[in-house]
């Protein structure tokens, strides 16, 4: 039989106070008894000595100051994991939204996990084909990464997503990946979407889905990522699948994070966020990756929009550091009605050059991908250019490079939604246009693949 007390003496926001405890821990679920008798749940989120602060799940209103019964339930919030997960859809506490029955628990694993220990991660080596050129082809994804896509609002960043976790796979086993996604603060449209698209598309079957909808509590934000990512370390480290973890959208997340630090009156960091924000995403963040011994996987792509398309803004700028690059969605080429939206200069995979190559994808693809690159950024100068002072100024090999920069957008990265490039087809296609340049000004591509691929009767 649990305590109750009747000792609550403040109500600030998502926040409940009560004085006069005995034996409570930091984490411990809670149960609140509302004077009409309806319960919510919480979880106890600071501790002093006889005082402890609870969030509550469902929200504050409504609950009276002097009728509130509170009962600490002795354990932490624990997710219930089993084979039967597979398939199914659960809100952002882990109940399940599908109408479905409940798991029958094998395991009931604590959602706050542990980052994987540096000593014990096997480092990222293997392609994973996610047949889309822009990325594949410029800023490859390596089995147990952690590569962000970063987006803006109204750009098709769920489109992205969705073609991700329908097409990945690892090159040489051709296994199809297990999905875990989880929405944070998303709408009901946004929702949807992707359950609709796991549907029709048959990946439902290979996924776990956690949906924390805009309309619902903010505190159910803070947990929906460590859920979907305990479900993933079962999947990957005792089930030993690959598992690849979608989480969309972090920006909700932090500013559940903010709200939540104001109610507790903390000394804000940098645009009022906590001074922890560093840490607590490191703290999930690191939860990706690969262990020596162990067969399974956590590849993990986070999808975040940067406020006013801004790429410093704090959670931005924090993931940057913490992640292994960053796929950066552009407002410029997404105005030319160019699907996926992928500008590839400021983008950035750092574990590319361990994840390509002979035996892996193809032994040009380091050469193409910077030659590319190249050309492109020197197409972008050409047109910056023409736009100063007209392209009557610009000299025949400059004019050369931004027919490249245009040929380039709407050949190699504009792509269907559900067209899925091998890695070969994207490389031929970068060696198509590359064929447009002069053989001379080739000069970061080595000469034995000059010779077999390059071909100026384009």
């Amino acid at each position: 039989m649990h305590k109750e007390y009747l000792t609550v003496t403040n109500i600030v926001g998502p926040l409940v106070i009560v004085e006069k405890i005995e034996d409570v821990k930091y984490g411990e679920l809670v149960e609140i008894e509302a004077s009409g008798g309806s319960l919510r749940r919480g979880e106890v989120l600071d501790i002093s000595t006889e005082r402890a602060v609870v969030q509550v799940f469902e929200g504050t209103t409504g609950l009276d100051i002097n009728k509130s019964k509170v009962r600490f339930l002795g354990r932490s919030q624990k997710l219930g994991v089993s084979e039967e997960i597979m398939g199914r859809i659960f809100d952002g506490s882990g109940n399940p939204k599908d109408g479905g029955p409940e798991i029958i628990a094998k395991k009931r694993l604590d959602i706050n996990g542990s980052p994987i220990n540096p000593q014990a991660r096997d480092y990222p080596s293997e392609f994973i084909q996610t047949g889309i050129s822009s990325i594949d082809g410029m800023n490859p994804l390596v089995r147990g990464q952690k590569l962000p896509i970063f987006s803006g609002s109204g750009l098709p960043h769920p489109r992205i997503a969705a073609q991700i976790a329908r097409q990945a796979k690892v090159l040489g086993k051709e296994e199809k990946f297990a999905v875990v996604f989880g929405g944070m603060g998303i709408t009901f449209e946004e929702a949807n979407f992707f359950i609709e698209d796991f549907r029709d598309t048959g990946a439902l079957e290979r996924s776990v889905v956690f949906l924390n909808l805009a309309n619902e509590p903010p505190i159910e934000r803070i947990a929906t990522p460590r859920l979907a990512l305990t479900c993933a370390e079962y999947l990957a480290f005792d089930l030993g699948m690959h598992v690849l973890v979608i989480l969309v959208d972090y920006t909700f997340y932090a500013e559940a994070l903010r709200e939540i630090s104001a109610a507790r009156k903390e000394i804000p960091g940098r645009r009022g966020y906590p001074g922890y924000l560093y840490t607590d995403l490191a703290s999930m963040y690191e939860r990706a990756g690969r262990i020596k011994g162990k067969r399974g996987s956590i590849t993990y792509i986070p999808i975040l929009t940067m406020p006013e398309d801004d790429k410093t803004h704090p959670i931005a700028d924090l993931t940057g550091y913490i992640t292994e690059g960053q796929i950066m969605l552009s407002r410029e080429i997404h105005r030319k009605g160019i699907y996926p939206p992928i500008d590839v200069l400021p983008s950035l995979s750092r574990l590319k050059d361990k994840g390509i190559g002979k035996g892996k994808t193809r032994e040009d693809h380091a050469d193409v991908l910077n030659q590319l690159f190249a050309c492109y950024a020197r197409g972008k100068e050409a047109r910056e250019l023409a736009l100063i002072l007209g392209e009557a100024a610009l000299s025949d090999m400059d004019r050369i490079y931004l027919d490249f920069a245009d040929r380039y957008e709407n050949e190699f990265v504009r792509q269907g939604e559900t067209e899925s490039r091998s890695i070969e087809e994207t490389l031929d296609l970068g060696w198509k246009l590359l064929c447009m340049v002069p053989r001379a000004e080739l000069k970061r591509i080595g000469t034995e693949f000059l010779d077999k691929y390059y071909s100026d009767k384009q």
